[in-house]
């Protein structure tokens, strides 16, 4: 019995880092080496999550010191953000984190379809902030149909690049 306490403490003492930094490090790689945009959104989330909770914990330190099992509350709720079971840190970031930034930034929490993520990917990062600003300006109802008119724009010209490859291609033409 005298060696099992001393071994269970050390143990418990090991599973909050390999819980909260191991094992989501591990994951983020795993994510960022996937073609799965989904999991790279759990594991960001994860971050800016652990960023703001390692934050408060430096500011509030000596008061959390004196709040019984804080360590083990820690763990359960970094174990309820971690796993992908439970996908906590999304859900966390959809109630709390992104409405606050909705709010102050006064960026619609709409998500893009996938036309409007093509178009954007292909612009420059100077024209991306340029957007972010017209859309801080002008609302984004007025950046929808500005990109309802481009994705529109986008797919007539690959129905045109098809008819022409098909019409250069095809061997009656001649």
């Amino acid at each position: 019995m005298g060696l099992l306490w001393p071994l269970s403490l050390r143990i418990y003492s090991l599973s909050g880092p390999a819980m909260m930094l191991i094992y989501p490090l591990y994951a983020s790689i795993m994510a960022i080496e996937s073609a799965d945009k989904e999991d790279d959104q759990q594991w960001l989330t994860y971050w800016v999550l652990y960023s703001l909770v390692s934050l408060m914990e430096m500011a509030a330190g000596p008061v959390l010191a004196w709040i019984p099992f804080y360590s083990t509350l820690k763990l359960i709720v970094a174990s309820w953000l971690v796993l992908p079971q439970f996908r906590g840190g999304i859900i966390l970031y959809q109630k709390f984190v992104s409405p606050y930034l909705n709010a102050t930034t006064g960026v619609s929490d709409q998500k893009l379809t996938e036309g409007q993520r093509k178009l954007l990917g292909s612009i420059s990062s100077e024209t991306q902030a340029l957007v972010s600003t017209y859309i801080k300006e002008n609302r984004s109802d007025a950046f929808d149909r500005i990109m309802e008119i481009a994705v529109k724009d986008l797919n007539d010209n690959k129905v045109e690049e098809v008819m022409d490859k098909e019409s250069s291609s095809d061997p009656d033409s001649d």
